[in-house]
């Protein structure tokens, strides 16, 4: 097997922290224990998805907040915020204190567009100014400017007993350089390098010239474009997210229930999907070896040294923790990883 050009230096995992309806708090405290495990096995970051009006995360940085206190070395990320759904001077102050409560391990994800489903949402989210809202990248700039420290407001001093700021406040030094932007497009990633944000890549890319189609390829010239605009060239941070599923120690039943999952999904890999031409890339399952073979072949994947995995959805607490487990003790060191690497 060759060796990859960047050997992995980090390896993490994204989890979506699904819950049940009538029992929420189950769910959520699953989530957690998975990145305290996450934590004893060494992985390098533990990700939360951002789910709105569904039974999945609605909360990621209060969720992290909790997850800061029960681990001490670990990151913890977003991937990723809609910051349609935000008020960027919020959630700065909200982003601030997290980090500083996790001692600097924060990873801020976020995109760009406007809230899934919101002609049916508008009205209780911007009931005054749904048609005002500016759902593009000029949303995320005022986020990172907050976050950086840039001015918010041209008052500051005393006013009787209260000192106020004229930034946001906590500030929180090296929040800035640690924010990343979640993108699937060659557009979308240039901008990301341009404004100096970290990149993260998913299994979907937007497929935006007509066939044949290679998810490892446009992948690849996405992560190009966006080093090739980034300040720090070759040295900008990108990290790419699989959904990888390694069933070194699984049980039969859920071997099969694996690839049964994998299965059900296929048929979205082979063309681009619905009016956004979104393209999916071919879940990964198997034994690690035959995983790690696999990735060191993907393009992609050979840009990067970075990755956090996607577990699956749907699968239960059990799953997780096998998946984990094996990722950590099996696939992680057949790609050059090691704890603390």
């Amino acid at each position: 097997m060759p060796p990859t050009p960047r050997p992995l230096r980090k390896l993490g995992f994204l989890t979506i922290g699904l819950f049940d309806g009538a029992d929420p708090r189950r769910g959520h405290e699953s989530t957690l224990e998975i990145i305290e495990l996450g934590e004893r096995l060494g992985f390098d970051s533990a990700w939360v998805r951002h789910r709105h009006l569904q039974y999945g995360i609605s909360s990621p940085v209060a969720v992290l907040s909790a997850a800061s206190q029960r681990t001490r070395r670990i990151e913890l990320g977003t991937a990723v915020v809609p910051l349609g759904w935000e008020n960027p001077l919020r959630l700065a102050e909200d982003l601030a204190t997290v980090d500083l409560l996790s001692g600097g391990r924060l990873n801020p994800g976020v995109s760009a567009g406007p809230p899934t489903h919101f002609e049916q949402v508008k009205d209780a989210l911007y009931p005054d100014t749904a048609d005002l809202e500016d759902f593009g990248h000029g949303r995320v700039e005022r986020l990172l400017g907050f976050v950086r420290g840039e001015p918010v407001t041209d008052f500051s001093g005393v006013e009787g007993f209260e000192v106020f700021s004229d930034r946001v406040q906590p500030h929180s030094p090296g929040l800035g350089r640690r924010m990343w932007y979640g993108g699937g497009s060659l557009r979308s990633a240039r901008w990301a390098g341009e404004h100096g944000m970290n990149l993260l890549t998913s299994s979907v890319v937007k497929a935006e010239e007509e066939g044949p189609w290679d998810f490892a390829a446009l992948q690849l010239a996405q992560i190009r474009a966006f080093r090739a605009a980034h300040p720090d060239g070759e040295a900008a941070r990108v990290s790419q997210g699989l959904v990888v599923i390694p069933t070194d120690s699984a049980s039969a039943g859920q071997r099969a229930r694996y690839a049964e999952y994998a299965a059900g999904r296929t048929p979205r890999t082979t063309s681009p999907q619905g009016p956004a031409r979104l393209l999916f890339a071919p879940d990964l399952v198997g034994p690690s070896a035959e995983i790690a073979e696999r990735l060191h072949a993907h393009a992609a994947f050979r840009e990067v040294d970075e990755v956090a995995f996607a577990l699956p959805f749907t699968f239960e607490h059990e799953d997780y923790v096998q998946i984990l487990t094996d990722m950590a003790t099996h696939l992680g060191p057949a790609l050059g990883w090691h704890p603390g690497g």
